[in-house]
C-alpha cells in the first residue's frame, strides 16, 4: 500500500500563523478554528504535497509496501521540548486520509478499516519539511474529525496541535458533549427554527410540506405562525388550529394523512422595532430519527444538561411539558400530531425539583412561581392521565400504560406490521395495503387486531418499544417502573407542597380529581371532586404514596425471588419476566431496606454483564430464531435510562460501590466505542459484546455520520456526563486508558463485583476488533 507524507511546505509558509500556535488546545472547535486566517499580505503562500514527488530531504520516499520499514521511535530517542504542531492542508489531507485509511468507504476511521493506520504529517516548526508519524485508529480518526471541523470553519490550512489528536478520550468525549453535541441537538419551534424541526424522518406520507398544529386557545400563537407563513412563502408552511379536545382518538386518526409538528411554549420578546413578538423556547431532541421533544428522553437529557451547567435549557424543557399538559392534556410521547393520544413514562416532578435546586438563588419568589406551575401541571397529569381510566385498574389500584388510539401507529416503518396484517388480509382476500386502509377507516372490524394494537400502542407509551416482556399484554400490566415513577410523583408533590408552598397549594386549572382510596365502587361513581374546590395539602399526597407502596409490595414484590415483577391485571397474577426496571424502586425510594438489600446483593447479578446492565435476563427473553427476532429492549441490550436509574437508586440506599462499578462498566463500553469507532455515541449497546453494531429491529441511532460525530445521542450523552460524576479520579483514569472492567475490578483497582456477574456472559477479556468483525459478519445478509 502506498503511504503519504501529506504536508511539506515551502520556507516561510508559517508567516502570519503565530496566533494559532499559542492557542489553548483542549477547546471547542469554534474557539480553535473560528478565527480568520492571517496573511502577511506580501507573499502568497504556496503549499506542495510530498505524495506527488515533492522533495522531502529528511526522509527517503516510501513506495508501495515500504512504509512499514520506517525506523521505529525508541524510548531513548530525543524528545521535542516544545509541544508538536503540524502544518496541514485541510482538503488534501482529508482526501489522502480517506483514500488510504477508510477502506470500507463510510467516511469514518475505525478498527474495522484495513488501512495501514499510519500517516506522516509535516511539522510546523520545520515549515512542513520534517514529518512525524500519526499512528493508530484513535489518532487518525481524531485527525479526520479535526479536519472536518476545520473545514466547517472554512479553513483551507491549519496549524494543528498534536494534543488535539492525543487528547485523553474521556476528556475529549465529555468536552464534545458539553460544547458541541448539546448545541447540535437544540431546536426551537418558531420562524427561525421551523425548517430544521419540521423535518420528520418518521413521516411516510410522501409529502414533506411543513405543517404546524397550534392548540385551541392560543390565538396570538396561531397568528404568529400565519405571519411566518406569509413572511417566508418558500417554507410553504401549513398552519392548523387544533380543536378544544385535541386528543380525541377519532380526530387524531384523521390527522394520520397530514402529520405535523405540535406548537410548544414560547416567550414574548421585543421584536427590535418597538413592538413584541414570540420566540420559541429552545429544547434538546434525542437525535437521529427523533427530531422532536420526547417525554422520558428529556428527563435524562436534562440530567446531563444540569451536570454541564445548562440549567436554563433544562428549565425550558419543563416549560414545554407544562404547556403540553395544559393544551394537549398530557406530556406527549413526542411533539408530533400522531402522538396526541400517547404519553410516556412520567418524570416531571423529579425533573422540576432537580432544576429548582439549581436555579439562581437571587430571585427565590420567581423560582417558587416557576416550581408552582410545574407541580400544578404534574398534579393535573397525575389525576387526569395516570390514575384515571383507562390507565388505572380500579380493582388493584395499579396504573398501566394504556393509551387511547385507533388503527395502526402511523410513525412506524411502512412494513413494520406486515407480518401481523397478512393473515387478516388473506382472510378478506385483500392486499395488505388495501386491508390496512379498510381496517384503519373502520370499514372492516377485527377485534383480535384491535387488541393487538391496544398492546402495541401501550408498548410505545411505556418507552420500552419493543420487548418480549410486553408482547401482546402491555396494556394489562401494572409495571414496576410505572408504579415506582408514580410513587415518586406522590412523594415529590407532597414534599414540594410542604417544603416550598407552606403546606397549601391552590390549583388554578379546573379538572376532575381521581377518587382516593382506590376502589371499583369509587371509580364506578360518576361524581368527581373538582380541582379548584380546595387547596392541596401534603398529607393526602403522602397517604397516596404510602398506599401505593402497599400495593407495590402486595402485587409486584416477589419475596422468594427477591425481585419486583409486573402484575397482569387481567390474568390476576405476576408476569415473571425479569426486568432491570425492578431497580427503579430504589430510585423512587419505595423499597424497604431489606428489599433493597435483596435487590443489590442477590438480584443485581442477574442483569450485570461486562458493559453494565442489560434490560432483562436472557432466560426471560427466551430463544431467538428467524421467527422470533431480537427485540431492542431485551437481553443483551443496554440503555442509558436503565443505567442512570440504577446508579442513582443504589447510591440512595448506600450501595455506592455497586453504583460506581456499574457506571465504570457502562462508561468503559462508551469510551472504547468512541476510541475505536471514530467518536461514535449511539442510542444503545449490546452490553455483552460491547458493541454498538446491534442486530435489533430498529438497528441503532446516532451512528450515521460522516467524518465527525456532531450530536451523539441525547440520553447516551447524558449517561456519560452523569456517569463521570460517579467515578473516582482513579476510575476516570482507568476508563481513559480503556482498562477492561475485568482487569480493573479483579486487579484490585476497586471493590470487585461478584464473579458470577463480571464474567457471566463475557468469558475472558475480548478483543474489540474481533467482536466488531464478528458483529459485522453476523449482521451481513446471508447468501
Amino acid at each position: 500500500m502506498s503511504h503519504h507524507t501529506v504536508t511539506a511546505h515551502p520556507a516561510g509558509a508559517l508567516d502570519g500563523l503565530d496566533d494559532h500556535i499559542i492557542k489553548p488546545t483542549q477547546v471547542d472547535a469554534t474557539t480553535y478554528y473560528g478565527d480568520n486566517e492571517y496573511h502577511t499580505g506580501t507573499r502568497a503562500r504556496t503549499f506542495s504535497h510530498s505524495e506527488v514527488g515533492a522533495h522531502n530531504p529528511k526522509r527517503r520516499p516510501a513506495f508501495q509496501e515500504d512504509w512499514h520499514t520506517r525506523r521505529r521511535r525508541m524510548s531513548h530517542d530525543e524528545k521535542p521540548t516544545a509541544p508538536r504542531k503540524f502544518l496541514i492542508d485541510v482538503e488534501e489531507t482529508i482526501r489522502v486520509i480517506l483514500e488510504q485509511e477508510d477502506t470500507d468507504g463510510d467516511f469514518q476511521i475505525s478498527i474495522t478499516d484495513a488501512g495501514p493506520k499510519l500517516m506522516a504529517l509535516g511539522t510546523a516548526t520545520s515549515n512542513g519539511y520534517k514529518s512525524f508519524d500519526i499512528r493508530g485508529t484513535y489518532m487518525l480518526s481524531n485527525l479526520l474529525q479535526e479536519l472536518a471541523l476545520a473545514r466547517d470553519h472554512n479553513r483551507k490550512r491549519i496549524v494543528l496541535d498534536e494534543a488535539r489528536l492525543t487528547e485523553n478520550p474521556v476528556d475529549r468525549l465529555s468536552r464534545m458533549i458539553k460544547n458541541s453535541f448539546w448545541h447540535s441537538l437544540t431546536r426551537r419551534i418558531d420562524g427561525d427554527g421551523l425548517e430544521i424541526i419540521c423535518a420528520d424522518p418518521k413521516n411516510r406520507t410522501g409529502r414533506i410540506q411543513p405543517r404546524i398544529y397550534v392548540p385551541y386557545g392560543e390565538p396570538a400563537m396561531a397568528e404568529y405562525y400565519r405571519q411566518v407563513a406569509r413572511d417566508k412563502p418558500h417554507l410553504n408552511l401549513d398552519v392548523q388550529v387544533l380543536p378544544p379536545k385535541p386528543d380525541d382518538p377519532v380526530f387524531v386518526k384523521s390527522l394520520n394523512s397530514k402529520p405535523g409538528i405540535l406548537a410548544l411554549a414560547m416567550n414574548e420578546v421585543d421584536d427590535g422595532k418597538g413592538g413584541k413578538t414570540l420566540k420559541g423556547i429552545p429544547f434538546v431532541v434525542p437525535g437521529a430519527r427523533f427530531n422532536e421533544l420526547y417525554n422520558w428522553d428529556s428527563y435524562f437529557i436534562s440530567l446531563g444538561l444540569l451536570v454541564d451547567g445548562y440549567v436554563n435549557m433544562a428549565k425550558g424543557m419543563v416549560d414545554h411539558f407544562i404547556f403540553e399538559i395544559k393544551h394537549y392534556n398530557k406530556i406527549l410521547n413526542g411533539s408530533r400530531s400522531y402522538y396526541l393520544c400517547r404519553a410516556q413514562p412520567p418524570f416531571l416532578t423529579d425533573m422540576a425539583l432537580q432544576i429548582y435546586n439549581q436555579l439562581d438563588r437571587s430571585d427565590m419568589d420567581s423560582n417558587r412561581r416557576w416550581l408552582k406551575r410545574a407541580i400544578q401541571a404534574a398534579i393535573k397529569e397525575y389525576h387526569t392521565v395516570w390514575v384515571a381510566e383507562p390507565r388505572i385498574d380500579p380493582k388493584t389500584g395499579l396504573s398501566r400504560f394504556r393509551p387511547d388510539g385507533l388503527g395502526i401507529p402511523p410513525e412506524t416503518e411502512a412494513t413494520h406490521f406486515t407480518h401481523i396484517l397478512e393473515p387478516y388480509a388473506r382472510k378478506h382476500g385483500l392486499s395488505v395495503l388495501e386491508f390496512s386502509e379498510k381496517y384503519t377507516n373502520g370499514i372492516l372490524k377485527e377485534p383480535g387486531l384491535d387488541e393487538y394494537f391496544l398492546h402495541d400502542r401501550a408498548v410505545r407509551e411505556s418507552g420500552h418499544d419493543t420487548t418480549y416482556r410486553f408482547e401482546k399484554r402491555c396494556a394489562n400490566l401494572g409495571t414496576i417502573d410505572l408504579q415506582a415513577l408514580l410513587y415518586k410523583y406522590e412523594v415529590d408533590i407532597g414534599t414540594a407542597i410542604r417544603e416550598v408552598f407552606d403546606d397549601e397549594l391552590e390549583l388554578e386549572e379546573e379538572f376532575d380529581l381521581a377518587p382516593f382510596p382506590v376502589t371499583p365502587e369509587a371509580y364506578a361513581n360518576p361524581y368527581r371532586e373538582k380541582s379548584k374546590r380546595r387547596a392541596q395539602r401534603s398529607q393526602e399526597w403522602f397517604d397516596r404514596a404510602e398506599w401505593r407502596r402497599g400495593i407495590i409490595d402486595k402485587y409486584l414484590w416477589n419475596e422468594s425471588k427477591g425481585l419486583y415483577f409486573d402484575y397482569d391485571t387481567v390474568q390476576e397474577k405476576q408476569s415473571l419476566y425479569e426486568s432491570v426496571t425492578a431497580l427503579w424502586a430504589l430510585w423512587a425510594g419505595c423499597a424497604s431496606e431489606e428489599q433493597a438489600w435483596k435487590l443489590a446483593t442477590e438480584s443485581l447479578k442477574k442483569f450485570e454483564v461486562l458493559g453494565g446492565l442489560v434490560s432483562g435476563t436472557e432466560e426471560s427473553r427466551g430463544k431467538i430464531s428467524l421467527d422470533r427476532p431480537n427485540r431492542q429492549w431485551d437481553y443483551p441490550y443496554a440503555w442509558p435510562p436503565h443505567q442512570i436509574m440504577a446508579w442513582v437508586g443504589l447510591e440512595r440506599y448506600g450501595y455506592l460501590d455497586e453504583a460506581q462499578r456499574l457506571a465504570y462498566r457502562f462508561l468503559y463500553m462508551m469510551t472504547t466505542a468512541f476510541v475505536d469507532f471514530n467518536g461514535v455515541v449511539p442510542e444503545k449497546f449490546d452490553a455483552v459484546k460491547l458493541s454498538h453494531l446491534v442486530d435489533a429491529e430498529y438497528g441503532n441511532q446516532g451512528i450515521d455520520f460522516k467524518m465527525v460525530p456532531r450530536e451523539g445521542f441525547g440520553w447516551m450523552n447524558a449517561a456519560y456526563q452523569v456517569g463521570l460524576s460517579f467515578l473516582t479520579t482513579h476510575m476516570r483514569r482507568a476508563v481513559a486508558a480503556c482498562t477492561s472492567p475485568e482487569v480493573f475490578f479483579r486487579g484490585g483497582g476497586a471493590a470487585a463485583g461478584p464473579d458470577s456477574a463480571v464474567g457471566m456472559q463475557s468469558g475472558a477479556a475480548q478483543d474489540p476488533l474481533g467482536l466488531a468483525m464478528e458483529t459485522l459478519t453476523m449482521s451481513s445478509p446471508q447468501p
